[in-house]
């Protein structure tokens, strides 16, 4: 709704004038801090000028669809709720990672690891338990559903190679993760590509980035995350650029079968 207000020019002032209510309340549906009604969305379809009534009943019905309590809701996962919310509804994910596998790629194992080495930075020792570490790792196997789902996520990830030299959690989770990466290749809707260290340098090498699209629901995203936090692109020009780096790393990276095979050799030395 935001996108088609900002296609419009017209401001958050100028919608809320025309809806009868606050600017705020215009902002905070934009940002899914408040969910919007039915009744709101047909309004604002007649403000931004939707004359298909298919594009406008999708649009009511995932309104509806918002005041649902999703999966991931009870988990308590604070900020990294918002992607994950993103990520279910995207139809189409590419990832860059420069030194661990994606979240929708890891083994259980791999995950575990993963975690445990995140809790001096993220986590109150303290507060956190075993429960509470079975409870993510629940959460990040759940997402991997939408690899399954019908119509499954499209997914294309360009690795570094480092990520198949870093051993995270020994060499035995190594080993393992490492198959179910040619394992998961397999799938039509998943493509994985590595980028070896013989490419020498390439413009993504101290970064990392995943672009979310969304066929016509919504445009297209990137979430970047670090150590100080994270942040969502959506200026156009700025999702541009990213995309023709993640073409470019496409481009310099080995072919999907290439990878297989340098990904079975790597995994051979964990064995």
């Amino acid at each position: 709704m935001r996108a088609m207000r900002l296609a419009h020019g017209l401001t958050v002032e100028q919608v809320a004038e025309e809806l009868l209510c606050s600017p705020s309340k215009v902002s905070r549906m934009e940002t899914g801090q408040r969910a919007a009604t039915a009744r709101d969305v047909r309004d604002l379809c007649r403000i931004y000028g939707v004359t298909d009534e298919a594009e406008a009943a999708q649009l009511m019905d995932m309104a509806r669809e918002g005041k649902q309590q999703a999966w991931w809701q009870p988990f308590e996962l604070e900020y990294f709720a918002t992607y994950v919310g993103l990520e279910q509804a995207a139809t189409s994910l590419s990832y860059y990672m420069s030194a661990i596998v994606p979240g929708l790629l890891q083994t259980a194992d791999y995950a575990r690891a993963m975690l445990a080495s995140a809790l001096p930075a993220e986590f109150n020792p303290a507060e956190f338990n075993a429960e509470r570490g079975d409870q993510l790792i629940d959460v990040r196997l759940r997402r991997q559903q939408v690899l399954t789902r019908d119509p499954p996520l499209q997914i294309s990830v360009v690795l570094d190679e480092a990520v198949l030299h870093r051993v995270v959690g020994g060499p035995a989770v190594m080993a393992a993760q490492l198959r179910h990466l040619v394992e998961v290749s397999a799938m039509p809707n998943v493509a994985v590509q590595v980028i070896p260290f013989a490419a020498g340098a390439h413009p993504a090498m101290d970064d990392l980035f995943t672009i979310l699209d969304f066929q016509s629901v919504a445009p297209p995203m990137v979430y970047i995350e670090c150590l100080m936090g994270w942040l969502y692109i959506e200026r156009e020009h700025e999702v541009a650029r990213y995309r023709r780096i993640f073409e470019h790393l496409r481009s310099i990276a080995l072919s999907p079968q290439e990878t297989i095979e340098l990904i079975a050799v790597v995994g051979a030395k964990y064995n």
